[in-house]
């Protein structure tokens, strides 16, 4: 029977050779594929069963995509910037250098959504597990373009500029704005960073 230090070696170093994958460009353009690729695999296995109405079918999905987006939040603020560890190591890398490559290794999201499919399974009729984990798919693909764009594109829009201002005020004020996507779950957990003139008006 092997001792825990080498089962904890054994560990680190699995996480070591992710956290040396995770800033590859190859595996950034596998991860796109894998992303894609999940949503379309999930909605599409839905709607080629036909047994759900579409009234029934699209609430479905777009709770998948809002519970995805509370995960979003629930990883970033409490597991990004949370104790040591490989994933807050990363986190604190793409801080240091916000336009470097980040991605998770490629084969993980994947792994982790027929895990969740199947568990869905277990308490919800097929079709509508398939496009639950559909929604979520599709979140987490938001999630990514989202924060690259953010990272990479001047917007012109006032909008789009007011929207990547939220996750940038992120950078100067890590203790705020978790929400990378939208702000809702900030303004429901009162993390949303409000200016110290606003505060005293």
């Amino acid at each position: 029977m092997s001792s825990p230090g080498i089962r904890v070696a054994w560990a680190d170093a699995v996480l070591d050779s992710f956290e040396r994958m995770a800033v590859t460009r190859w595996n950034q353009r596998a991860a796109l594929v894998a992303d894609i690729s999940m949503c379309l695999v999930f909605v599409g296995l839905a709607l080629v069963r036909r047994d759900a109405h579409l009234l029934a079918a699209v609430p479905t999905w777009i709770a998948g995509l809002l519970t995805f987006s509370l995960v979003e939040y629930g990883f970033h603020r409490w597991l990004f910037h949370g104790p040591e560890h490989a994933m807050e190591r990363g986190h604190r890398r793409h801080h240091q250098d916000p336009a470097a490559i980040a991605s998770l290794p490629f084969f993980l999201p994947p792994v982790f959504l027929l895990v969740l499919a199947a568990l869905f399974t277990e308490v919800m009729p097929l079709t509508h597990a398939w496009l639950f984990t559909g929604g979520i798919a599709a979140g987490y693909l938001a999630y990514g373009q989202c924060h690259d764009w953010m990272h990479r594109t001047r917007f012109q829009h006032p909008i789009a500029r007011r929207w990547a201002a939220h996750h940038h005020i992120h950078h100067h004020h890590p203790d705020h704005n978790f929400g990378v996507t939208s702000p809702l779950w900030d303004l429901v957990f009162g993390t949303y960073y409000v200016s110290k003139a606003v505060r005293r008006r």
